[in-house]
């Protein structure tokens, strides 16, 4: 799957183009002179939250985690590491077995890597932790919180508006909506496929399609956002939206080809116009729905 040029191009083009790293639920894209990594669900202390939520004792696979996610770093060679949302799992601030998967982690990056953290609904006061005001408790990181940066859940745009970047819980913000392409995580998109003697199994996906005007169009916040105007006989097209799967293998998801499922978003189906299907692995399935 490719929204765009390959993601090997030389670094300094302008064009938008978000491409999903082979084999891996993670993208790159480059915007302006940056390269940038997308991940979206770490859930950082997942098996802590099983343990406490539901009683489930499950090994932790933090260092499985943090090691696929620096090879991931090594072969991609990103400017930025951008998380889009759930960086960790707890609903309040990170503590435990979470803070410290989490702070061996930041401490593993390079000192030149930066770092942009989207909220996600299981972030919390993250910021307050990634990015300390006071001089003590930044004496106290092991990591440069100068290179980190924590926006809200509702987004951002990134290279002067070519990719929007936002968790996906809640509306996205006016400014990812006029971004060329808009990238979300949160629902956890995976696909039930069937053997033809009966067997299934569930795999991770991507989503991809374009976004639809008419959930958009109905709240006010968005008025003025340039591809909702209905004045003009050719409006400009809507921006392409690619749904980044879990990077956590654990967590549940969405089955998004069994009819009658609940999406997660506020915004999904609804706003997937043409949406189609892909494994981690590349493999188009085509509509996501009649998959």
């Amino acid at each position: 799957m490719s929204d765009a040029p390959r993601s090997d191009a030389p670094r300094g083009s302008t064009l938008p183009r978000v491409e999903p790293v082979p084999g891996e639920p993670a993208a790159t894209a480059t915007v302006g002179t940056e390269r940038v990594l997308l991940v979206a669900d770490y859930h950082a202390g997942y098996e802590a939250g099983l343990r406490y939520e539901r009683g489930v004792d499950v090994p932790s696979r933090a260092p499985d985690r943090r090691e696929r996610l620096l090879r991931l770093i090594e072969r991609t060679d990103p400017d930025r590491l951008v998380v889009l949302g759930d960086l960790m799992h707890s609903i309040g601030d990170p503590g435990g077995a979470e803070r410290g998967e989490l702070e061996v982690l930041f401490e593993a990056f390079s000192p030149s890597l930066s770092v942009t953290v989207v909220k996600g609904n299981h972030d919390g006061g993250i910021e307050d932790w990634l990015t300390p005001e006071s001089e003590r408790e930044v004496a106290a990181l092991e990591f440069d919180p100068e290179a980190v940066t924590v926006t809200p859940g509702a987004g951002v745009a990134l290279g002067g508006g070519a990719v929007g970047v936002c968790h996906g819980h809640t509306w996205p913000a006016p400014e990812v909506l006029e971004c060329d392409v808009v990238c979300l995580g949160h629902e956890h998109p995976c696909v039930r496929l069937e053997d033809e003697v009966g067997g299934s199994r569930v795999e991770r996906a991507w989503l991809r399609g374009r976004l639809d005007p008419d959930p958009f169009r109905e709240r006010p916040e968005y008025e003025g956002v340039s591809w909702l105007e209905r004045d003009g006989e050719t409006p400009p097209r809507p921006p392409r939206i690619v749904v980044v799967p879990a990077f956590n293998d654990l967590v549940g998801g969405t089955w998004v080809n069994l009819a009658n499922q609940s999406f997660l978003s506020p915004f999904l189906p609804a706003g997937l116009a043409d949406g189609e299907a892909y494994l981690v692995d590349g493999t188009r399935l085509g509509p996501y729905d009649a998959v």
